[in-house]
């Protein structure tokens, strides 16, 4: 092969291989896998590492990623509101597709679904008529995404650093559940955990998984 010509495929390779990168790189949204230790995620350092690892295992971690956790207050510390931590928006999935131009849509009306909710990898997750089921994702949220004041009891696994006792609220990712009204059909904001060992989750019907989005 002459020079020329084996320039020539080089920069066809680093043009394809470019432009499959930038396209990558244009997710802003997924869900994240659970570590292992049920609701027992670091804290919110912890999982927003989490968001982090695996954006960037899918060639999105050039961008600043937060795990879509609220936080209660305690010991002098205010709570923490998940939407105060994820940015402005727009958000897209792994295949390009919008779930929210912006926070006041993300919590009105949402396109989050099980064909939208996707995994960094583009990747599925069991919906309620699956088995099993892991359509309960944490979020630990009311429905605006504020955190639940501190007379609800433990809505958090602690600040997420409980892989045992305690509860944590969680949202339907395929906004489907047992009931006809608003709250089980919830992205955010559907009912607490049975408790938060991995083996609790899986109870109620998820497997630790949590939201991700780029902040910036």
């Amino acid at each position: 092969m002459n020079r020329k010509l084996l320039s020539a495929v080089c920069v066809a390779a680093l043009t394809i291989g470019g432009a499959a990168q930038a396209q990558d790189s244009a997710m802003t949204f997924f869900l994240a896998t659970n570590p292992g230790k049920g609701g027992d995620l670091g804290g919110l350092t912890g999982a927003d590492a989490r968001c982090q690892s695996l954006a960037k295992e899918a060639n999105a971690g050039g961008k600043t990623w937060r795990a879509y956790l609220s936080a209660s207050g305690e010991g002098g510390q205010a709570a923490v509101n998940a939407r105060d931590r994820i940015g402005k928006g727009p958000w897209r999935n792994a295949k390009g597709v919008v779930i929210a131009k912006d926070v006041e849509e993300l919590h009105a009306n949402p396109n989050i679904n099980f064909d939208t909710a996707l995994t960094a990898k583009g990747e599925s997750v069991n919906s309620r008529r699956m088995k099993p089921n892991y359509h309960d994702i944490l979020t630990g949220s009311q429905p605006n995404g504020h955190a639940f004041p501190p007379d609800k009891g433990d809505t958090t696994c602690r600040n997420w650093t409980s892989g045992g006792e305690g509860s944590a609220f969680v949202g339907h990712h395929d906004r489907e559940g047992l009931r006809d009204d608003a709250s089980s059909k919830s992205w955010n904001s559907s009912h607490p955990s049975r408790g938060c060992s991995l083996e609790a989750l899986n109870g109620t019907g998820g497997n630790g998984y949590f939201y991700c989005f780029a902040a910036n």
